[in-house]
């Protein structure tokens, strides 16, 4: 959600800060602001951190920011609003009474109200509407010419989520930050020190890293870092290194992001194969599962828990879990999970499904399970996040940097590891080799079948000019694409803003038949097996009622293509591969009825890409 940039070194910090706040752009906000300790002589009356901050996109930050602001040490950050109205006020960094504390904060401090009375009676006065202010003053009421003591003693009274990142007039070129359930990441440059809350930020300037865990804070200046825990313990810190290239987080030449990473699915999807298909044994190889092929074969079901697009991808995997690997599987909402009271089963493989690795409910009920015994597999694109490093082992899904904040790549490359943890672990079962090596076969040929599925790319624009404007949306499947309806529904709901609902096509008649309309068209997706009839059934009901239909189905399919008012015809494969073609003339049918009422795809109003809070 919010994001965080800290720069202290040589050079002049306010440009890498207004910079690194804009590569987090995509995490979602409503305001911007950077705070720059000033190192020329002050004259009377000059404040010692120049603190500029503004309501709306980056670009109105970056008029305000003078080009030749000094300061070579700063913090930054984009806020996305829940305490407190979306103003100037309410942006950060905020700072203290004194003018000589600047924090920048991402979560939430549930016990923000108490303190603020403590802090109000002890003479404070609080300038915005914010939780987060309540850091600023209490750090202040700690200070005593050590800022990494003063901001330890403050994490003590604090209930809730933060990642924080805290600078003081009295200490030229130090930023010290703070991790408890909000992610943060020190850059280590060259005579230069980086913090923040996403690697995107610090890819520019370095491509070392070291990813902090709950609990430990950060003391750095250009010269080096140090990182403690609770009990004020040093850590060893252990440095990654970024292997994303700066050129994977640009446009490349498209005119959104969304538009880039749709197009780029054939090269994700196929990254997330290589190197784990092997067809001499028919079967999959996932080194990072940290299970014995014994511990494999000794799972009895499995569970899946997810949030939004991450929790359709469980459901497709969930099928293919119980209709090829024969194991009992079932995809959990992890907000619901996470507050139920688990009955916590032997012999049960949990997956933890993030795209960012960050989600919050995901992370929370990830660790509730593991509370209780269970071992946890995550599935993350986001190396280094806290779900991969948390997780009893797991799958990177390495389908690259994904700015926009409807997910759309790591969707498909999410979906390519199902397939493969279900061939690995049908192998141990009932699957024959002969089985296993046609079920690679076909999965070889996913990356080439969804790029000619992007290749309708101009017929779905056309489709879209035709219904954008339509209020209402049914989106309807059967069995493995059912989990694609639901998607194809949220996409349109995400970036477009217009009201769509997604069903199973069974069900239409218990109930959602009542939506259909001429206003209301509906999207079926069709399959090439034993369900086919049955949809085009359900078909013929909505075509009956008046409502619109845009169909699609396999190329060839003249039946389906008569009965609907729009065809979309999509590559062959074979039927539990289907959702690998199915979802990307959703994608664009949401992209382009989006782009035709002038929404902004890339970043959808009230949304955030990493979700760090309840």
């Amino acid at each position: 959600m919010c994001g965080i940039v800290g720069y202290t070194g040589p050079r002049q910090a306010s440009r890498i800060l207004v910079e690194g706040l804009k590569r987090l752009e995509y995490r979602g906000y409503d305001s911007a602001g950077i705070a720059v300790r000033r190192d020329e002589p002050l004259g009377d009356g000059e404040a010692p951190l120049s603190v500029i901050k503004r309501i709306g996109k980056i670009a109105e930050l970056r008029q305000a920011v003078p080009k030749d602001l000094p300061g070579t040490c700063g913090i930054g950050h984009t806020r996305w609003a829940t305490h407190g109205g979306v103003t100037d006020a309410n942006a950060h960094p905020h700072v203290d009474g004194s003018g000589r504390i600047a924090i920048v904060h991402n979560g939430i401090i549930e016990n923000s109200a108490a303190l603020k009375e403590m802090l109000e009676k002890e003479g404070a006065r609080f300038a915005s509407e914010t939780d987060s202010e309540v850091i600023a003053h209490l750090v202040a009421y700690y200070y005593d010419g050590d800022l990494e003591a003063a901001l330890k003693a403050a994490l003590g009274h604090l209930r809730g989520t933060y990642g924080i990142a805290a600078i003081h007039a009295d200490e030229p070129g130090r930023i010290v930050g703070a991790r408890n359930g909000s992610p943060l990441v020190v850059g280590v440059g060259d005579g230069e020190m980086l913090l923040a809350s996403d690697v995107t930020a610090l890819l520019a300037h370095t491509a070392s890293v070291v990813y902090l865990n709950d609990g430990e804070v950060v003391s750095m200046t250009p010269a080096e870092f140090r990182i403690s825990d609770g009990d004020d313990r040093a850590v060893d810190p252990k440095i990654d290194t970024i292997t994303w290239k700066l050129d994977a987080i640009e446009k490349e030449g498209f005119s959104s992001y969304m538009e880039k990473e749709i197009f780029e699915q054939p090269e994700s999807i196929d990254r997330a194969l290589s190197g784990r298909m092997n067809q001499e044994y028919g079967s999959a190889k996932l080194g990072g599962l940290n299970l014995s092929k014994k511990e494999l074969h000794a799972i009895e079901r499995v569970r899946v828990i997810a949030a939004g697009t991450s929790w359709h991808a469980g459901l497709v995997g969930c099928q293919l879990l119980e209709s090829v690997a024969r194991l009992p599987a079932q995809a959990e909402l992890a907000s619901e999970l996470r507050y139920r009271n688990p009955v916590v089963e032997p012999n049960s493989l949990y997956l933890a499904v993030s795209q960012s690795g960050e989600t919050a409910d995901t992370l929370y009920a990830m660790r509730e399970i593991q509370r209780r015994g269970g071992s946890v597999l995550g599935v993350c694109n986001v190396v280094g996040s806290t779900i991969a490093r948390e997780s009893d082992g797991g799958v990177y899904v390495h389908s690259g940097p994904e700015i926009a904040v409807a997910s759309t790549k790591a969707f498909t490359s999410q979906l390519a590891a199902f397939y493969l943890m279900t061939l690995s672990l049908a192998r141990l079962h009932d699957m024959s080799h002969h089985e296993g090596q046609r079920f690679l076969a076909e999965l070889r040929a996913i990356p080439e079948a969804v790029r000619a599925s992007l290749a309708q790319r101009d017929a779905i624009q056309a489709i879209a000019k035709r219904y954008a404007r339509y209020r209402d949306f049914l989106f309807l499947g059967r069995g493995i694409l059912y989990p694609i309806a639901l998607e194809g529904a949220l996409k349109l709901k995400e970036i477009s803003y217009i009201h769509a609902e997604g069903y199973a096509s069974g069900e239409i008649k218990h109930g959602p038949i009542a939506l259909v309309s001429p206003e209301t068209p509906s999207v079926f997706l069709v399959s090439n097996d034993h369900l086919r009839e049955k949809t085009i059934s359900n078909i013929r009901e909505i075509k009956a009622r008046g409502g619109p239909v845009i169909a699609l189905a396999q190329e060839g399919d003249d039946e389906v293509a008569g009965l609907a008012d729009e065809f979309i015809p999509v590559p062959t494969v074979g039927s539990r591969f289907q959702p690998f073609v199915m979802v990307p003339p959703l994608q664009l049918l949401s992209y382009f009825c989006a782009l035709e009422l002038g929404r902004n795809v890339d970043q959808p109003r009230n949304l955030a890409k990493s979700v760090t809070v309840e």
